[in-house]
């Protein structure tokens, strides 16, 4: 919990998830409005633990483009190539490491990882990939690779996906949360998936800059108090 009291927007991510992305980039926009007055979160949770599994390149693929439709502000491009990353935990525990510089520096990485990985085709299981951001957010890179090394950051990876699941009850991705447990609605038409295979989508609330009005309101809802609660803090 944050020493004032602050009421807290989490965002509940993984780094696989194209509707985390978009719903990270419509949120990291409207954060800054209410900077000093809600403080906004990515907490880790990394589905290859949860499920047993990184998520399937052929599902993932076909949800691609239709998360890009949903939000033209976030940049997407398709991904060529056999280097894609068999996991994202090495890209969790660099979000850690960088957040450790402070809520600015965690939120530039944040959106740094996820773009490389949607919209450069970079393979963000790669320590050397997730060295590179950090030296492109002009992060303190002495700093980032002593935690890095430290082991602190895979520790504390795996208690914020534990916290999520057995106490606040995330399942998938992404989990809107206020700190005292309240699940809020994320504004986003998501897929049917069966066999594998995407065969419907929910009816679509809103697309880029139309979502601003529903994303204000979840801080809102946070701003009037629901967001403010004892919590486990690991980042």
């Amino acid at each position: 919990m944050n020493d004032r009291l602050i009421p807290e927007l989490w965002e509940w991510a993984e780094y696989y998830c194209p509707w985390c992305y978009i719903a990270a980039v419509r949120l990291h926009r409207v954060a800054k409005e209410y900077e000093g007055r809600v403080t906004f979160r990515i907490r880790p949770f990394p589905l290859e633990l949860a499920h047993g599994e990184a998520a399937p390149r052929d599902i993932l693929q076909q949800e691609w483009w239709l998360a890009a439709i949903q939000e033209p502000r976030a940049v997407f491009a398709p991904y060529r190539g056999d280097d894609w990353p068999t996991t994202t935990l090495p890209a969790f525990e660099a979000a850690w490491c960088a957040a450790q510089q402070g809520p600015v520096a965690a939120m530039e990485y944040d959106l740094r990882v996820r773009r490389a990985f949607f919209g450069e085709a970079r393979n963000i299981g790669r320590p050397q990939v997730l060295f590179d951001l950090a030296r492109e957010a002009e992060l303190d890179l002495t700093q980032f690779q002593a935690q890095w090394e430290s082991g602190a950051a895979r520790a504390a990876v795996l208690a914020e996906a534990t916290l999520g699941r057995e106490r606040y009850g995330v399942r998938g991705t992404p989990t809107l949360t206020l700190a005292d447990g309240t699940h809020l609605k994320v504004p986003i038409a998501f897929p049917r998936l069966e066999n594998r295979r995407i065969v419907g989508i929910s009816k679509l609330p809103c697309v880029g800059a139309g979502c601003d009005e529903a994303i204000h309101s979840l801080f809102e809802r946070a701003l009037a108090g629901h967001g403010v609660g004892a919590v486990e803090a690991t980042t």
